[in-house]
């Protein structure tokens, strides 16, 4: 398992599909020196979505050969389709960078938590459920994806007591400035304990 030196912090949004966890995620990125880590996937692309930007898309053998691997920090199986995050991208994505953020359900983020406690933060981003829908109807997803998102919202919701940080988006650079000012706070830190 990896092990972080002093500085390196994980920040991992989660939250309810249609929350803007990812629009946050990259408003905030560019306000600090942040790279991003990509799950891998076997489901679909979804119309946006491009492979290698939003996810690695891979097909099911390729991805149980990863697994078989042990190349996974962690996978999960959702509605039938596979998310892995694979630890090798992590390492790559610290070797220049000492913030990394990832995008993931709870599932994912609690593994992380659980294998990297304190240098794990955890951002849950949510919207209440009509506000959710209308956004995944604004981007264009199928009745059938809406209607699988919508069955897991209140147990995502639940998730959300477990997190740091908890933020309502109804307005991204709002949210993304407030989520700014709380990382500022964990790097002043740092700063404060280097100065002894």
């Amino acid at each position: 398992m990896y092990q972080f030196k002093e500085k390196e912090k994980l920040f991992i949004y989660t939250g309810p599909d249609g929350s803007g966890r990812k629009t946050i995620a990259k408003m905030v990125a560019t306000a600090f020196d942040m790279e991003t880590v990509l799950s891998y996937t076997t489901r679909s692309p979804r119309h946006y979505e491009q492979n290698g930007e939003d996810y690695h898309f891979v097909n099911e053998e390729t991805f149980k050969k990863m697994e078989n691997n042990q190349e996974f920090l962690e996978c999960v199986e959702i509605h039938g389709n596979y998310y892995g995050i694979r630890e090798q991208d992590i390492v790559k994505a610290f070797e220049n960078h000492n913030l990394v953020y990832l995008t993931l359900n709870p599932e994912g983020t609690d593994k992380l938590k659980q294998m990297y406690g304190d240098k794990v933060m955890r951002f849950f981003i949510f919207a209440d459920r009509d506000t959710v829908i209308n956004r995944q109807k604004a981007r264009q997803d199928s009745e059938a994806d809406i209607n699988r998102h919508m069955m897991h919202y209140d147990e995502t919701m639940e998730y959300k007591n477990n997190c740091e940080h908890v933020f309502e988006n109804y307005d991204s650079p709002q949210v993304s400035f407030q989520v700014s000012e709380v990382i500022e706070t964990y790097l002043d830190r740092n700063r404060f304990v280097t100065d002894y």
